[in-house]
Order: structure tokens, then C-alpha cells, then sequence
């Protein structure tokens, strides 16, 4: 998801008002970020085929469920404390369109596996 990305930059290159508060969109933004390429890795590699141990679209739904949670409120913390400064603003901008694009990557992984699983049994 490359407005993760574009939202830590802003973040990042801009004069900061919270330390706390974009410290924190930072950090969710990053593990969220590493954890979408981890499922990327996981789903290039077929790597889901020799872990049957573990419940691999659960995991991924639970993954952009709790990541969704953190970013929505990492987002509108960092546009609460933005005072009107335009990388920050820019920043929390990304952080609600990654927020959406979370929602849509969630439901379609939700479609995907629990929707075909059950009307292919």
C-alpha cells in the first residue's frame, strides 16, 4: 500500500506539533506496512501450503481488522494535531485513504476465502 508509505513520509519530512501523537501514526503505519508485505511474501511464495497449522485467511482477516482499528485512529489523532500544516495534513490524509483501502482489502479477503470456501463445499 504505497499511501502508507506516502503518509509516513509526509509525517516524517514535516515539522512535528505531538511528538506522541505522529510517533504513534508512524509506528502504526510501519508495522502495518511490514505486515502487508509479510502476507505479500506469504501469498508469492505459497508458503500458506506448507503451514497448514495455521488458519492463514483468518490471520489475514484478523491482521487487516486490528491494522484498520490502529490506523483509523492513528489518522484522526494526526489530523486532530495537524494545525493546519500541510505535510501533516497530507500525512493524515494518506493515513484515512489507507484506512479505506484497508476496509476494501479486508472485505475482499473476507470474500475470498470465507464466501468461495463455503459455496464450494
Amino acid at each position: 500500500q504505497i499511501s502508507l508509505l506516502v503518509g509516513f513520509i509526509s509525517v516524517n519530512n514535516s515539522a512535528w506539533t505531538d511528538y506522541s501523537a505522529y510517533s504513534y501514526f508512524q509506528i502504526v503505519t510501519m508495522c502495518d506496512l511490514i505486515m502487508i508485505l509479510f502476507f505479500y511474501i506469504i501469498h508469492i511464495f505459497r508458503i500458506y501450503r506448507k503451514l497448514t497449522c495455521v488458519s492463514w485467511p483468518l490471520a489475514e482477516f484478523l491482521h487487516y481488522l486490528i491494522g484498520t482499528i490502529l490506523l483509523l485512529i492513528a489518522s484522526i489523532v494526526a489530523a486532530a494535531k495537524s494545525y493546519n500544516l500541510t505535510g501533516l495534513v497530507a500525512g493524515a490524509t494518506f493515513g484515512f485513504l489507507a484506512t479505506i483501502l484497508c476496509v476494501l482489502s479486508m472485505w475482499s479477503s473476507y470474500k475470498v476465502s470465507c464466501i468461495t470456501q463455503s459455496t464450494s463445499k
